[in-house]
């Protein structure tokens, strides 16, 4: 059991890296200072960026999970 969890902590580990850097940056943070700032937003969030932000909750929480329940297990 304690395998499935550690495989689980892995997996969502690395799919919320994948996730936090498919965020569009909010500006005054590195991604302005790397040219992440240039294109302009016209304001408001698209459908794609909210599913996108739902999804990075959900895998957070599923992460937050797989640790409680590691932490539990061992």
């Amino acid at each position: 059991m304690t395998l499935v969890f550690a495989i689980l902590l892995v997996v969502t580990s690395l799919l919320m890296l994948v996730l936090v850097l498919m965020h569009k940056g909010k500006g005054g943070g590195l991604s302005d200072m790397f040219g992440g700032g240039v294109s302009a937003s016209v304001g408001g969030s698209s459908v794609a960026e909210r599913n996108l932000d739902r999804l990075t909750i959900a895998v957070g929480l599923i992460w937050a999970a797989s640790i409680v329940a590691l932490g539990l297990l061992l």
